[in-house]
């Protein structure tokens, strides 16, 4: 099984809408553009926020087995996928990559 990257490439925040619609939360997420995480198969890395792996873990355990070309070539790299989680308030966007066996 193959280790998987999970790179925090974007993070988004919609003021309007979380003035708007959301109730006052003091804590909503912990993500940093450019933090890296490391999954071990179906594993959930360490610190890794358990809503956006609600969404990355299909791919990620996808990935982890041998998976590529998600979507008839949707991604130049065929072994990776652009995900985000499903904050409507705070997208945060992750690209996921399979490693090769040799890099860690």
């Amino acid at each position: 099984m193959k280790k998987v990257k999970i790179t925090v490439i974007r993070m988004a925040c919609y003021k309007d809408l979380i003035e708007k619609y959301e109730n006052p939360i003091e804590h909503a997420c912990d993500m940093e553009e450019g933090k890296v995480f490391i999954a071990n198969g179906w594993e959930k890395p360490v610190g890794f926020c358990d809503s956006a792996w609600d969404t990355l873990s299909p791919f990620v355990m996808a990935l982890s087995h041998g998976a590529e070309n998600f979507y008839d070539g949707w991604m130049k790299n065929k072994k990776s996928a652009m995900l985000s989680c499903n904050d409507g308030f705070r997208p945060v966007s992750f690209l996921v990559e399979a490693m090769d066996e040799d890099a860690e």
